[in-house]
C-alpha cells in the first residue's frame, strides 16, 4: 500500500541527504515542504521537484519553527512525515573545541528536532497519524576523534527518538532513526582536509583511516541511498516500526 498526496517536512532541504528525501518524497507524489536556513539555496532546490516549497526555517528558533508550522497549516490539511536532517560539523580536539561551537551543533542537531517535533506533533495527534524520522548517524552509537560534539548529539538523537516513539505509540505515530554512515555530500567532503591535517597524513588517508577503514562495504554511500529508507519508515509497510535506529552504513 503505498501513500501519496502526504505533506513531508523536510529540515535541511537545500542540498545534500535533505535533497536527496525530499526529492524521494516528492517522487512519490508527495508535497514536499523544503526547510533551510539558506532560503535561495532551498528555493533553488524546490524548483527542481514536481510539488514542493520552500521556507525560511532556522531550527534553533522555537519562534520561526512555530511561525513556518501556522504558515503550513493554513497551506495544507495536515503534517504527515517530519525528517528532521538539518546538519553540521566542526573538528577538533576536546581540549581545543570552542564553546560556541559546540552550543551551535547541539542547538541544530538536538535541540532542532525536539522544537520541530514538538510543533509537527499537534498536527499529528489531531489525526492520529504520522511519521517522525530523525536523521542520525553511525556517531549515535561509535565515536570518533575530534567530532566530540556531533557524537555527543547523534547520541543524544537516538535517545530523543526513543522517547518520541513511546509516547505517541498509541497515537498512530511512529518515530524513528536513520543512521547513516559516511555519505558522499559535502559535508563529508569538507572533514577531510581537517581530518588529514589534525593527523599529518594525505586526505586519501584520512578517507581510508577515519570513515572506510571500519565499514565493509568500502564505499561512500549515496544521498539518494538514505532518501529510499526515509521513504520506507514513512510508509504503511512500516507502520510497526518505532523507536528504531536503522543503520544505513554499508556494514559499520
Amino acid at each position: 500500500m503505498t501513500q501519496t498526496g502526504r505533506t513531508v517536512v523536510v529540515t535541511g532541504a537545500a542540498q545534500g541527504i535533505g535533497l536527496a528525501i525530499a526529492r524521494a518524497f516528492a517522487a512519490q507524489g508527495d508535497f514536499v515542504a523544503l526547510c533551510d536556513i539558506n532560503l535561495a539555496a532551498a528555493e533553488q532546490a524546490a524548483s527542481q521537484l514536481p510539488n514542493a516549497r520552500a521556507y525560511a526555517v532556522d531550527v534553533t528558533s522555537e519562534a520561526q519553527i512555530a511561525a513556518f508550522f501556522a504558515q503550513l497549516r493554513e497551506e495544507r490539511p495536515a503534517v504527515d512525515v517530519l525528517v528532521n536532517n538539518a546538519g553540521l560539523q566542526y573538528i577538533a580536539p576536546v581540549q581545543d573545541f570552542p564553546l560556541d561551537r559546540w552550543n551551535t551543533l547541539l542547538a541544530v542537531m538536538l535541540t532542532g528536532p525536539f522544537l520541530m517535533s514538538k510543533h509537527a506533533l499537534p498536527s499529528m495527534l489531531a489525526q492520529q497519524s504520522g511519521r517522525i524520522i530523525n536523521i542520525a548517524s553511525v556517531h549515535g552509537k561509535l565515536a570518533s576523534p575530534y567530532k566530540s560534539a556531533y557524537i555527543a548529539a547523534k547520541h543524544g538523537l537516538i535517545g530523543l527518538t526513543r522517547t518520541l516513539a513511546l509516547e505517541t505509540a498509541n497515537q498512530g505515530i511512529t518515530a524513528n532513526a536513520i543512521l547513516p554512515g559516511a555519505v558522499r555530500t559535502s559535508l563529508v567532503e569538507k572533514q577531510l582536509p581537517q581530518l588529514a591535517a589534525q593527523d599529518g597524513i594525505s586526505e586519501e588517508e584520512a578517507l581510508q583511516q577515519h570513515i572506510l577503514d571500519r565499514q565493509p562495504l568500502k564505499r561512500l554511500l549515496e544521498p539518494s541511498e538514505i532518501g529510499d529508507s526515509a521513504v520506507f519508515l514513512a510508509s504503511h509497510a512500516a507502520r510497526a516500526i518505532t523507536g528504531e535506529s536503522l543503520s544505513v552504513a554499508g556494514g559499520w
